[in-house]
């Protein structure tokens, strides 16, 4: 049985503080400084294996991630659309379309406390699967109108924070190598689950504000926060094991399908479908699938991948 990881702890800790009103919140630049370490950490840590790989080799691996990146809001859409208006519908599709890094992290750190191995290239499928979701979404709201401001909408997507961050810092460590990362890999490789530890304190307070939210939309948004990610860990566990990936590659590959955007995506949504209600999205994401993708989640998509390979043996 996989023990509890002790960086969840500390989301717990932050999540019962919030809850109970405990005068606890990390500075604003603390919570900044955390989260751009641990966006430049995955990226790097990306971009060192990523130069010890074949391009040509991964683009068919690359190609299927993308191609999940659009089926997932597609196919949360219609589900929301039965409950919710047209612009709020496809906003939190699009949330549940992308992936969240900070659920990314707590997996990765997951696995290496239960000597579970995975390619070290995976996160480029982070950065991969931040964008089509976004552009999803918005085709979902607004079709192909000309209300929208692409170019506008482009540098929100592309020039955003974490995708500068994660694409910056992969094409840093692609370029670097392994040898030339090794004097850094003290701040961003040996400190990286001390940082993530902090950075998930702030996001269980944080979880825990949108608790009112969830009480005065109802249930509807607490079932789809949780079956919506058990039903995408499966597509993206299926997509793992046909692209050959080891059990904790699958396991990572359906951990990200199954996140939900709570950085990426409302920043976009904001600017492109303004009138979608933001509060409906991350109280979705951040109040209900966030905890539950790191409290229960992550040790049910490695039990996933674990019996996809053993069913596809």
């Amino acid at each position: 049985m996989p023990t509890l990881d002790p960086v969840v702890l500390f989301f717990l800790l932050g999540l019962a503080a919030g809850l109970a009103r405990a005068d606890l919140r990390l500075p604003g630049a603390g919570y900044e400084f955390l989260s751009m370490v641990l966006l430049l950490a995955i990226g790097l840590k990306g971009g060192v294996e990523l130069a010890r790989q074949s391009p040509a080799e991964l683009l068919p691996q690359l190609g299927a991630v993308l191609l999940m990146g659009i089926v997932l809001p597609l196919a949360a859409y219609p589900v929301l659309r039965w409950r919710l208006a047209r612009p709020d519908a496809a906003s939190i599709a699009a949330h549940y379309g992308s992936v969240s890094v900070g659920t990314f992290a707590v997996a990765v750190a997951f696995l290496a406390s239960n000597g579970v191995d995975h390619e070290a290239y995976i996160p480029v499928f982070v950065v991969l699967l931040e964008m089509p979701a976004i552009v999803v979404g918005i085709l979902l709201a607004r079709g192909m109108g000309r209300q929208t401001d692409w170019n506008r909408l482009g540098h929100e997507v592309f020039l955003g924070k974490g995708m500068v961050l994660m694409g910056g810092g992969l094409l840093i460590g692609w370029a670097a190598g392994p040898e030339g990362m090794r004097p850094l890999g003290g701040l961003f490789f040996d400190l990286f689950k001390g940082f993530l530890a902090l950075f998930l304190l702030e996001m269980g307070l944080i979880a825990a504000s949108q608790m009112a939210s969830l009480r005065r939309h109802g249930a509807f948004l607490v079932v789809f926060g949780i079956v919506m990610p058990l039903l995408s860990a499966l597509l993206g566990g299926w997509v793992g094991w046909l692209l050959g990936l080891s059990v904790g590659g699958t396991a990572l590959l359906a951990t990200l399908a199954a996140s939900a955007s709570y950085i990426a995506v409302p920043a976009a949504m904001r600017l492109a479908v303004p009138e979608a209600n933001p509060t409906l999205s991350l109280a979705a994401s951040l109040g209900v699938t966030f905890p539950f993708n790191v409290l229960v989640g992550i040790p049910i998509y490695l039990d996933l991948a674990r019996l996809i390979h053993r069913l596809g043996a």
